[in-house]
């Protein structure tokens, strides 16, 4: 716990001592060149308010995506919902527009509420916005972390390069050998991983990696669709396609469908998530499953303990990843 008090920071920052008060309980009646100042002043000294008692505020959770609207981000929600409950906890819920860093705007408002803590869903802070919570003595856990992390902050995720490993070798192993890849966004660490995992899985194999057959999507359906057809339009299509998630392959279904490509005997498709709609496909899909529910109630307890003050016996935790076998997926066609 630092010594420093906001007396001794307002001296050397040059300003009033309800300047910096404002400036640690979010206010917005600061100027933002005093601001920024006296944020610079508080990290210098790596000040850290004390844990006093605090307001409702801290029985808040901020769950902040980069994205909200589809089936994947409401496993986490559940997850992190469920986890709340038994915590006695209430859960804030934040959309960033697609966007893997929040603006200040939206850090502003946190701070101002003083929750709990955070938790962070394929985003991320910058190492000032970081500091701004552990100034105000705000824990924040990330989930399934869109880039690499810093040593140290705490993290819950899966085994994307086992589940990209274990989708294509299943592939390889019904006997495919000109195997496509619709990916997620290039920027987002998971998607990575998974493709990474699907190039090990050739390579053990001895089977060539092939770059174009490799198009990244947006984990979108329509994205799927746009990506597929572009797969399938090949004059030497392949005879499965590894989707970056389910949403994306069940853009790849209608995208088979359009071109008059039946699913699983002209084309194997294996998703990645194993979201509730993916039993419920024409055919089912044999996808990857990853604990979203799981991976979420995990960063909830991590939160709640980092709250407490307690220290974390593992500050990176990634879960198991299994592949689930439906009907999508067959022998390619002799």
């Amino acid at each position: 716990m630092s010594t420093t008090t906001i007396a001794m920071i307002a001296k050397e920052a040059g300003v009033s001592v309800p300047t910096v008060s404002k400036v640690l309980n979010g206010r917005p009646d600061v100027a933002q060149t005093t601001r920024q100042h006296v944020e610079q002043v508080l990290e210098k000294h790596q000040y850290r308010r004390r844990n006093t008692s605090r307001s409702a505020g801290s029985r808040l959770v901020d769950l902040v995506f980069h994205e909200l609207g589809s089936a994947w981000s409401v496993e986490i929600i559940c997850g992190v919902e469920r986890a709340a409950h038994e915590n006695g906890l209430n859960v804030v819920l934040s959309d960033l527009a697609g966007e893997h860093r929040p603006r200040q705007a939206w850090l502003d408002g946190v701070i101002a509420r003083r929750p709990m803590g955070v938790i962070l869903v394929l985003s991320d802070l910058d190492p000032g916005q970081r500091r701004q919570l552990v100034t105000r003595n705000i824990p924040f856990v990330v989930v399934d972390t869109a880039g690499e992390l810093p040593a140290g902050v705490p993290a819950v995720g899966s085994a994307n390069w086992n589940g990209g490993l274990v989708a294509t070798r299943h592939l390889l192993e019904l006997g495919h050998r000109r195997i496509g890849v619709v990916t997620g966004p290039a920027d987002v660490m998971c998607s990575r991983q998974r493709t990474d995992g699907h190039r090990a899985a050739l390579d053990e194999a001895g089977i060539p990696y092939d770059p174009a057959l490799i198009l990244s999507g947006k984990f979108t359906a329509g994205s799927g669709y746009e990506q597929g057809l572009r797969l399938l339009d090949r004059p030497d299509r392949p005879t499965a396609i590894f989707a970056g998630n389910d949403l994306e392959a069940m853009g790849l279904l209608r995208a088979a469908r359009d071109r008059g490509l039946r699913v699983p005997e002209d084309l194997s498709i294996v998703g990645y998530d194993d979201l509730q709609v993916a039993a419920w496909t024409t055919p089912r899909l044999t996808t990857v499953r990853q604990p979203l529910v799981d991976m979420a109630h995990t960063a909830t307890t991590m939160l709640v303990r980092l709250a407490a003050g307690k220290p974390l016996t593992m500050p990176r935790i990634d879960l198991a990843t299994e592949l689930v076998v439906r009907e999508s997926t067959a022998p390619p066609a002799a």
